[in-house]
This record gives structure tokens, C-alpha cells and sequence, in this order.
């Protein structure tokens, strides 16, 4: 699903999830009967899976790690004892409590299932080109990190570009204010010249670039740049430009839109600027209130027909 169709209401995620649980177990077949050829439940799988892994575990542990009914969790081990593939030993800390291993047969019946586990997904990745791999464990990590416990544990940090951030950038900014504004291609087409002005001017002492990361996943953008002349590209001594700040729909409510504008003002100053400046919409309202909230004021302002829309352009700076 592409972020341009991300549906609004709640019923409408809802249904979106359920689609694409529908549509991957079906893809990495949960319901093909041959997964089952060896004569155990997808959830007698998954504990042969995790007793191989996880060796002298407690059945409190398991119900707990795996969100199962302690009593149908009970019936599962029963069977799997009953097969000889479970045997519980006394804890050798605590004579009390008791502690689940695979037998021997156990370990030589789980072989299979996890050689044909590893087939099934290796399988699944080689059918993609190279990019397409690379695109997959990605979104798969983020998935993992916005669902998984502990996820909104993970920090952001804010790092230097590196290579593929400039061009994430320009494709992020091109497809939220196409959505979000309805503004055309001719935006993307001048965020693509800001982008690419940076990198063929970009002079380390004095410009910035910083991508919000959290877990290798990038939330947002901005960069400070020396102010130069619009008509002759000349740079106007002591003055730093805000540029191109933006900030994922998903990560939004956390703060970093003022973060990263904060982090230009740091650098900015830090460089010996003097003043530091943006331009900006009328109706782009979070961004301004960013600007408001950090000591930015409103210098200008001027109507425009831009992105296939009417605009009032505005200018904002701030002394240093």
C-alpha cells in the first residue's frame, strides 16, 4: 500500500491490517496443509520452536512470551509429552519450579520443520531483485519495532545524510504534499533542485544535513544552508537558511519537527551566523507554530500560484 492511499478512519486501518494479515499468511502459506505433514499445529510448531531456542524454560514463561492460555498452553505441552518430544526436569536453582527441555526425539522432529521454516523464507526473498530484498527487511524491522515490546523505547537520534538520504528526502516531501496539500509535481521538482544545490555546494563548515533515524528508519529531514542571492547564487555573509524540514505522519506528536529545527539553530550559531532564516506557506501551519514556538518572527509575506495551488509565501528569521 502506498503512503498516497494510507486510509483516515479507524475502521478503515482496521480493515487495511486485516487485509494484509489475509494477504501474507496466505503469500508464506500458514494454511497449506503441507506445513502440517509432519503431524504438528502451527501451535505445536511454534513451542518446538521456541524450546529448540530457549533451552530450560518455564511453562509461566512460555504462556507470557507467547500470549497463550496457561490452560491451553497446559493441553499443548500434554501432548508433546504424551509424544515424548517434551520432558520437564526440577529447576537446578529452585527444586520448586520446573523447567521445559526438548528430548532427543524432540529436537530431531523439530529439524525438519525448521529446515523447511528456512526454505520457505529464503524462497520468499529470492524471488525479489536485490533492492526489492533490502526494501522487505526493511519495513519488516519497522514493523517489528513499532509492534514489538519495548518499541517506543527505541530512541531517535538525529545523524549526519549519508548516502540515499538526500533522494528519501525528495521522494518523502513529493509524496506527503501531494496528499496532504494536493500540491503537484512541480514541488518535488523544487525540492529536487534544493536537494541537489546542497550536495553540489555543500561546504561541511558551514551546512548541515540531519535525518531523524529511529532503528535505521528515517522519520524526518532538515538542513541549514548559507543564505545566498535567489538571481546571482551569491552567498549573503552571516546568514543561515533553514531548508526542507519535514517530519513522517507516523512520527509526528513526538516533538521532532522542533528538534530538528533546534538542531539548525545550534549549528547555525555554532558556526559563527549571525542570523538564521526560512520560507515557508501560510497553511503550513505545524511548521509555523515551530517556527513561533523557538523565537522565529514573521518578516514578509507575498501571494503566489504555485504546485497548482494559491499560496501566501512567508519569510521568517531570527537573530542568532
Amino acid at each position: 500500500m502506498s503512503t498516497a492511499t494510507i486510509p483516515s478512519s479507524p475502521a478503515e486501518r482496521a480493515a487495511a491490517v486485516r487485509a494484509f494479515n489475509r494477504f501474507y499468511t496466505r503469500r508464506i502459506g500458514v494454511l497449506n496443509e503441507q506445513l502440517l505433514q509432519a503431524g504438528f499445529s502451527l501451535p505445536e510448531s511454534r513451542l518446538l520452536w521456541e524450546l529448540a531456542h530457549h533451552d530450560g524454560v518455564s511453562a509461566a514463561t512460555l504462556s507470557r512470551e507467547l500470549d497463550l492460555d496457561p490452560g491451553y498452553l497446559s493441553r499443548l505441552l500434554a501432548s508433546l509429552k504424551e509424544r515424548r518430544l517434551v520432558q520437564a526436569e526440577r529447576a537446578a536453582d529452585d527444586g520448586r519450579q520446573q523447567v521445559l527441555r526438548l528430548t532427543a526425539a524432540g529436537r530431531e522432529a523439530f529439524a525438519p520443520l525448521n529446515d523447511r521454516s528456512q526454505q520457505q523464507s529464503a524462497a520468499l526473498l529470492g524471488a525479489l531483485p536485490e533492492p526489492g530484498q533490502q526494501k522487505l527487511l526493511q519495513a519488516l524491522r519497522t514493523i517489528e519495532s513499532l509492534l514489538g515490546e519495548g518499541a517506543d523505547e527505541v530512541p531517535v537520534v538525529l545523524r549526519p545524510h549519508r548516502a540515499g538520504d538526500i533522494g528519501w528526502t525528495i521522494s518523502r516531501h513529493g509524496a506527503l504534499y501531494a496528499q496532504e496539500y494536493g500540491w503537484d509535481a512541480r514541488f518535488e521538482a523544487l525540492v529536487g533542485h534544493i536537494a541537489s544545490a546542497f550536495l553540489e555546494q555543500y561546504e561541511p563548515a558551514r551546512e548541515a544535513f540531519w535525518i531523524a533515524d529511529r532503528g535505521g528508519q528515517p522519520l524526518g529531514s532538515v538542513c541549514v544552508v548559507q543564505a545566498r542571492n535567489e538571481e546571482t547564487n551569491a552567498v549573503e555573509p552571516g546568514i543561515a537558511q533553514l531548508r526542507l524540514l519535514l517530519v513522517e505522519p507516523s512520527a509526528r506528536g513526538l516533538g521532532l519537527g522542533k528538534r530538528l529545527a533546534a538542531e539548525c539553530d545550534r549549528f547555525a550559531r555554532a558556526a559563527g551566523y549571525e542570523r538564521i532564516r526560512l520560507w515557508t506557506q501560510s497553511n503550513l501551519v505545524a511548521a509555523r507554530g515551530i517556527y513561533a514556538a523557538l523565537g522565529y518572527e514573521l518578516v514578509g509575506s507575498e501571494p503566489h500560484h504555485s504546485f497548482g495551488h494559491d499560496l501566501v509565501a512567508e519569510n521568517w528569521e531570527k537573530a542568532l
